[in-house]
């Protein structure tokens, strides 16, 4: 079993820290990049509303963090057309990233077009160079069955990634949705990410879903390619495991800005 340090190690490099409240400004998104290269590196992304991405991206430039912003998000609704322009808008303004929120109802009362048309329309505005994570809400899904169909189907529409939840409803991440998520990327054979959102508080926790990533994917694939975790209150428990004091300035920035 790996250490807590060691966990931490792998963890910290895989971390999307999220600002999405409704009365989030310059100022919070600016704290929120401010955390984001650590002393121990950088994380993986922020994920922000997509009215502050400029900011991101100048606070963030040459740091080695991507940007990710939102579409269709919370509610995750059944407007095409809409969601669509905001991942065209999200990958105009220069973000890496798009964290589109599938038409889950919609899916649930056995629509599944829907869900695939908005999937595939907003990785055709996100071209090749920008990442479409897509949010099933696994929370709302509930059984495993149904968890691992609307992965598949996401897989297949095209999706980069399946994330499990907008950390706005009751349940977020749970280990067996990664299970299920994690063993329909399998089964597709395809190059597609997983990220567990919400709930994931610290490093024990966060080490338990990297064990079933290695299990079923392979020691290996848990890379900032393939895994993320959306857990924005974890950060602090990871550097307390690597020996950090949080706010801790990353090496030649004695200052933590950049």
């Amino acid at each position: 079993m790996a250490s807590r340090r060691a966990i931490a190690g792998r963890a910290i490099r895989l971390l999307d820290l999220t600002s999405l409240g409704d009365d989030d400004d310059d100022a919070v998104v600016s704290a929120l990049c401010n955390k984001a290269v650590t002393a121990p590196g950088p994380i993986a992304a922020v994920c922000i509303w997509p009215r502050f991405i400029t900011l991101a991206r100048g606070l963030l430039e040459h740091s080695g963090v991507r940007v990710a912003a939102v579409a269709n998000f919370p509610a995750g609704g059944d407007n095409i057309a809409r969601a669509a322009r905001e991942a065209e808008d999200i990958a105009n303004q220069g973000a890496d990233e798009v964290d589109l929120v599938m038409p889950y109802t919609r899916w649930l009362g056995g629509d599944v077009g829907v869900a695939q048309d908005m999937i595939a329309a907003c990785k055709a505005e996100c071209g090749g160079s920008v990442l479409l994570k897509v949010i099933l809400e696994t929370g709302r899904l509930g059984a495993v069955e149904k968890i691992y169909a609307a992965s598949r189907d996401a897989i297949e529409a095209g999706a980069d990634f399946i994330k499990t939840s907008t950390g706005k409803v009751e349940v977020s991440a749970t280990p067996e949705a990664a299970e299920a998520m994690l063993r329909a990327i399998k089964d597709s054979g395809k190059d597609v990410g997983f990220k567990a959102a919400g709930g994931i508080r610290d490093t024990a926790t966060a080490g338990a879903y990297l064990a079933i990533a290695d299990r079923i994917m392979g020691p290996d694939w848990a890379d900032a390619r393939h895994f993320r975790f959306g857990a924005s209150g974890l950060l602090d428990d990871l550097l307390a495991a690597l020996g950090v004091v949080p706010g801790a300035p990353a090496p030649g920035d004695s200052k933590g800005s950049y």
